[in-house]
């Protein structure tokens, strides 16, 4: 029992220690000079199309929403008569 314990952590360290690291580039600036840009757009539509269609999408929600909840208030607020 002992002795597959410690072929394990043999195992895990091997596969920790020698697995080569893969290097990401550092898109940071890229994004910085972005969304620092003077383009006259407000921050969270700068990042393009995407942007513009996931905010259109919530605002919609939003509405329709808001508009939904008031016509159920309105409608739980005058009960149907009884015959």
């Amino acid at each position: 029992m002992f002795r597959h314990l410690q072929s394990l952590r043999q195992i895990s360290q091997r596969t920790i220690s020698s697995s080569s690291r893969r290097s990401l580039p550092n898109k940071v600036p890229e994004k910085q000079k972005l969304f620092q840009a003077d383009n006259g757009l407000p921050v969270h539509l700068k990042a393009g199309t995407g942007d513009l269609l996931l905010y259109r999408l919530t605002m919609g929600i939003t509405i329709f929403g808001a508009a939904y909840a008031l016509y159920e208030i309105v409608m739980a607020s005058f009960p149907k008569k009884q015959n």
